[in-house]
């Protein structure tokens, strides 16, 4: 079995009931969640937005591959009602959004056959707040692969 850390946002309609059916999705379709964080409401990231974003992070158990969980991951989104991805760095408002941010301490980079990129770790993590804060609330001493730093040192670095 494999940890993977999953990074949550929605900013559209009932925001901690779209953050609830994703988690139970996981669960469903990915693995055990081991550890969820609180829910946090934060800014909008990369655009201008009207709506806030409530955020969260998870751990989930999976025997899945790293494009298996991707492919779930963006499959939920879809269940969810999210139409389009963030395309070259534009941003918008969304239902949902799950990032797969780490899968154990692999260091990946990969295509889906469905186009999709895989960059694991995720490249923009440690530079959110809004992914940082929630991951380390449940992993304060994982380690970045990359950057070798704990998850606690990189959110004070912010």
């Amino acid at each position: 079995m494999s940890k993977v850390y999953l990074g949550l946002g929605t900013n559209l309609g009932d925001k901690e009931q779209n953050l609830r059916i994703a988690v139970q999705k996981i669960e469903e379709q990915i693995g055990k969640v081991i550890s969820l964080s609180a829910f946090y409401v934060t800014a909008p990231w990369g655009f201008t937005s009207d709506n806030s974003f409530l955020n969260a992070a998870l751990c989930v158990d999976t025997a899945l591959s790293p494009l298996e969980v991707l492919q779930k991951t963006q499959g939920i989104e879809c269940d969810l009602g999210r139409i389009h991805k963030s395309v070259n760095g534009t941003y918008s408002d969304r239902v949902i959004d799950i990032d797969l941010l780490l899968y154990d301490d692999l260091v990946l980079s990969a295509q889906s056959p469905s186009g999709a990129e895989l960059n694991l770790p995720h490249p923009l993590m440690a530079k959110r707040d809004f992914v940082m804060r929630p991951l380390a609330e449940i992993a304060p001493d994982l380690i970045h692969p990359v950057l070798r730093k704990t998850m606690k040192k990189i959110l004070s670095d912010l």
